[in-house]
């Protein structure tokens, strides 16, 4: 790779030089495994040209082999640049020449997709697969985007180029350390904890990324800090169309009770570090939410994400169905390899049952579309091995198909109910203080004794309509205010009491309570309105 020269200030200057042979063991011997046995085309999805041509002239130097890189703003030249043939920027000339060219060589052409909806393209392909078969030549197409066209899929073997590893990011990062070590205007020292933590939200992005966002990082606050690296992220989130980067600023202080629910998540607060696998730890895979609307579920997952300063992505699936034949499929693939590139991270579904709803009736539906999507999330989230924990929020278990309840897809499923009291008496005074008032002015026990069979999210709503009634009649709120508003609003529990009454049946005996107080450990059906 070249020289890399980044200016920090008006006279901060350093630069590096980065080996970009450093690709994983396993990719290389795929790869290599792929050309030995004679495949004829193979297909690499990545950004990082530079990286896959480094490794591909490794491997055709130790076959004795020539590579040979094609564009089709430059035609052919080898690995050093030296032009072979200016004039074969035609796709079709292009593949002219691989079938003329006479010695033992791997030929890498650089984004041919958008040549292979050509009919004429595809069955010269179709040839040249033929005649390379029997031969010791290798056709190599390299791309950002996955598309064959059908013609060539029993033909192709797609091969994913993984973003670097940790190991890579730290040649990175030790690059750009060393030369500023002696430097007073930035700060490069790292603990052991901190290195671990750049690196790690540094995963996901390419070896071009990682290197301006260290130097971003180093410009605007003088040291490498996660925060600015995790917003590089945010760029990768956006680009997909799919995933939505949540900025979350909820934190666990700001939701009343959930004892159970929050010592189960701050005890696996450390389950993404490298001590965590040396122990013998696997990566924590994610948590199901049930409960009844408005308790907590969606903000649980919003706080996680700031508790444990992972990404929040939030996955719509609703974007996911498209009405081209095959876009549905190809979108959920490509949100799952999102959030795999910009691991670890949180997944958030909120209202999952929604999302997945008719799975069962498919096939009579939508020709089966909803139940191959659906397949292809349950088997990535029974087998994924990137550190992506998926939070699941669900109000309606009844939609839940129940191949998404199986064991090992989550961690653990919890039920989050109605507040008991002393959640209530929290909630309050986590809003009252929330908006500047002092609890100490207000009559907590008669509020709390008047919301029984509200949920948070009510109680807060109560408190919000109470602060517009005094603001119109230009006052400061009162006790009083918030009764009136407790008195006028008709709670969900109330209104949903059968539905409320058999999901909080269901969870006795299925899911873990969030809560740890003695109403809910042992919980009575009948809701008291």
């Amino acid at each position: 790779m070249p020289l890399l020269g980044l200016q920090l200030d008006d006279n901060l200057m350093f630069g590096q030089v980065i080996s970009m042979k450093e690709v994983s063991e396993d990719q290389q011997k795929k790869v290599d495994v792929l050309i030995r046995a004679r495949y004829p085309l193979i297909y690499i999805t990545t950004w990082e040209e530079e990286r896959v041509a480094v490794m591909l002239n490794a491997l055709a130097v130790r076959a004795e082999k020539q590579l040979i890189i094609w564009s089709t703003t430059e035609g052919f030249s080898d690995f050093s640049g030296r032009k072979l043939d200016g004039e074969a920027v035609d796709p079709f000339a292009a593949l002219t020449y691989i079938t003329d060219y006479q010695r033992p060589a791997i030929f890498m052409l650089k984004d041919f997709h958008p040549f292979m909806k050509d009919p004429v393209v595809i069955r010269k392909l179709r040839d040249l697969k033929i005649h390379l078969s029997n031969l010791k030549k290798t056709c190599i197409l390299v791309s950002p985007v996955l598309e064959v066209p059908i013609e060539l899929e029993k033909m192709i073997n797609v091969v994913d180029f993984n973003f670097p590893t940790l190991e890579l990011l730290d040649t990175v990062l030790e690059g750009i350390i060393e030369p500023l070590k002696m430097n007073p205007r930035v700060d490069v020292s790292l603990t052991e904890e901190e290195r671990e933590a750049v690196l790690k939200s540094a995963l996901g992005l390419t070896v071009d990324e990682a290197e301006n966002v260290f130097a971003k990082s180093l410009v605007e606050v003088k040291r490498f800090d996660p925060a600015i690296i995790i917003q590089e992220k945010e760029q990768i989130i956006r680009k997909s169309g799919i995933l939505e980067y949540y900025h979350s600023n909820e934190h666990f202080d700001n939701i009343g009770g959930l004892e159970h629910l929050k010592e189960w998540l701050s005890i696996r607060n450390r389950g993404f570090t490298e001590k965590a696998r040396e122990y013998g730890l696997p990566f924590p895979s994610g948590l199901m939410l049930i409960g009844i609307p408005g308790t907590g579920k969606s903000l649980t997952a919003q706080a996680v994400a700031s508790l444990w300063k992972l990404p929040l992505l939030r996955f719509d699936v609703g974007k996911v169905f498209g009405g081209v034949v095959g876009e549905s499929e190809r979108n959920i693939r490509q949100a799952i390899k999102t959030a795999e590139s910009v691991s670890p991270s949180i997944l958030w579904i909120d209202e999952i049952e929604k999302g997945f709803a008719g799975v069962q009736s498919s096939n009579l539906t939508d020709a089966g579309t909803t139940s191959r999507v659906f397949g292809t999330f349950i088997t990535w989230l029974q087998e994924k091995k990137k550190p992506v924990f998926v939070i699941a929020t669900a109000n309606n278990v009844n939609q839940l198909p129940p191949e998404l309840m199986r064991k090992g897809r989550f961690d653990e499923i919890f039920f989050l109910d109605l507040p008991s009291p002393k959640e209530r008496e929290d909630i309050f005074s986590i809003h009252i203080k929330k908006r500047g008032r002092e609890i100490e002015k207000f009559d907590i026990r008669t509020l709390v004794g008047l919301s029984k069979g509200y949920s948070g999210a009510e109680i807060e709503q109560t408190l919000i309509t109470a602060m517009f009634d005094a603001f119109s009649d230009d006052r400061e709120v009162e006790t009083t205010d918030i009764m009136n508003a407790l008195e006028d609003m008709v709670p969900l529990s109330r209104l949903m009491k059968e539905d409320i009454t058999a999901l909080r049946t269901w969870a006795q005996a299925r899911a873990r309570l969030a809560s740890k107080t003695e109403q809910q450990k042992k919980p009575n059906i009948e809701i008291e309105v």
